[in-house]
């Protein structure tokens, strides 16, 4: 019995240990800036600041096929895919819109402006700059999918 306390305690302390780690990893990671206006049962209100972001257009409907091969192009990007092969900083949340065609949306982090961010390598990836706008949002736990887009 002794040894299923240990085991149990071990478990306990490991998981413990993961989520102090994941906390602690999103630290430092900027988000879109926003004011809450008004929180519902299920939804708020929010206030978004006029941003800056890398955008890539993704000729698909298929939302598994848009986000990988858009997280793959843009975090190509970030990771020094791009003229002077210089590293970014990644930043929250990312964003999908999708339609006829699946646009996926890094912010540029508040450091740069347009003029400073170095040339992709890949010619569909673009700059957009996004107004100030006001939005309803929903939050959920988990990731996204078909079935939650």
């Amino acid at each position: 019995m002794k040894i299923v306390y240990i085991i149990l305690g071990a478990i306990a302390l490991i998981f413990i240990i993961i989520q102090i780690w994941a906390v602690s990893s999103r630290t430092g990671i900027e988000s879109y800036p926003f004011t809450i206006e008004k929180t519902y049962d299920n939804f708020e209100i929010r206030n978004y600041e006029a941003s800056l972001f890398t955008s890539v257009k993704i000729n698909t409907k298929d939302y598994k096929e848009g986000s990988t091969k858009g997280f793959s192009a843009l975090g190509g990007y970030i990771f020094g895919a791009n003229e002077k092969n210089e590293k970014i900083s990644m930043t929250s949340p990312v964003t999908m819109s999708l339609g006829d065609t699946m646009e996926v949306m890094f912010m540029v982090p508040k450091d740069y402006d347009k003029n400073d961010l170095p040339k992709p390598n890949q010619s569909d990836i673009a700059f957009k700059e996004e107004p100030a706008k006001r939005v309803a949002a929903i939050t959920f736990g988990g990731w996204a999918d078909s079935e939650t887009t």
